[in-house]
């Protein structure tokens, strides 16, 4: 069990990549969130199997059609182990 938070830059907001993010990280099976901050960049932690987790991370370097992506800062983090799935916050 890994956990990973990142920070994407980017044309990343307003063009649901947060939403988009949420679906893949559901196809995946993994916990965590997707929120916006008031930079412009778009906040995702994701916990689950590593390779999951990593799946999410390469998708994230792409974005949604929508979306150009600049950049993908991350660092692990602590697994919560808590299991509520993957949630959009605001």
């Amino acid at each position: 069990m890994t956990r990973v938070h990142a920070v994407v830059s980017g044309s990343v907001q307003g063009v649901g990549f947060r939403y988009w993010t949420a679906r893949k990280a559901d196809g995946l099976e993994l916990d965590g969130y997707a929120r916006n901050l008031f930079d412009g960049t778009v906040e995702v932690e994701a916990e689950g199997p590593s390779e999951s987790v990593e799946a999410l991370m390469a998708f994230l370097h792409t974005g949604p059609p929508t979306a150009t992506v600049t950049d993908v800062a991350r660092r692990s983090v602590v697994p919560h182990g808590d299991g509520d799935g993957f949630a959009i916050l605001r």
